[in-house]
């Protein structure tokens, strides 16, 4: 299996790849607004909406059709810790944008989840082919408690922008603000300048 390694990302945005305020933890804490969803595979679906030019509803076996890489990323969680050698396995959301055919007028991006959670983004900061619809970690299916099914990630960003088990996309031609950026987490959650709360 070729594991693309992108941990060395954070020279975009600072000199240490430890984030400041940030501690290193070798075990992967789990967090989320609320308990772990149920899912179903057979009737699980995944929508790409908004401003693309064919939207998108597929099944949990289409998805794992898609075209798929395994990616070493680092984990920065906003409560201070951070994972880092994590290796993810899906889809690239350039990919799965250009599947879907994104307007010129999309700029914003809204995450979807079973649980009723949503995140956002500028479309330009997930436009990163780091930027991942995961379904493996570690050579593992992703566990349910992180995630599992799919989750994202956003290794240029706090953890709480990688919605856990993400079920949508929507594209946006206004920003909108997800389920923690209306509760006062940035909304840019940039972990090199401790952008974790507006």
């Amino acid at each position: 299996m070729t594991v693309t390694d992108v941990t060395d990302l954070y020279r975009e945005f600072g000199d240490d790849r430890l984030p400041p305020g940030q501690r290193e933890t070798s075990k992967f804490p789990v967090l989320s607004k609320g308990g772990t969803p149920e899912w179903d595979p057979a009737e699980w679906e995944f929508t790409v909406t908004g401003a693309v030019e064919d939207e998108l509803a597929l099944s949990w076996e289409e998805f794992r059709d898609l075209s798929h890489e395994t990616q070493r990323q680092d984990f920065h969680c906003v409560t201070g810790w951070s994972r880092l050698d994590c290796e993810f396995t899906g889809v690239t959301f350039p990919d799965l944008a250009e599947l879907a055919g994104v307007e010129d007028d999309a700029v914003h991006v809204m995450f979807s989840a079973l649980d009723g959670y949503t995140t956002n983004l500028p479309l330009d900061a997930c436009m990163r082919e780091e930027v991942l619809f995961a379904w493996g970690l570690d050579g593992e299916d992703l566990p349910r408690e992180h995630g599992g099914p799919l989750r994202v990630v956003t290794p240029h960003k706090y953890a709480y922008k990688g919605a856990k088990w993400v079920d949508g996309v929507e594209f946006l031609t206004e920003p909108e603000r997800g389920y923690w950026e209306k509760r006062g987490y940035s909304n840019t959650a940039n972990p090199w300048e401790e952008e974790r709360y507006s």
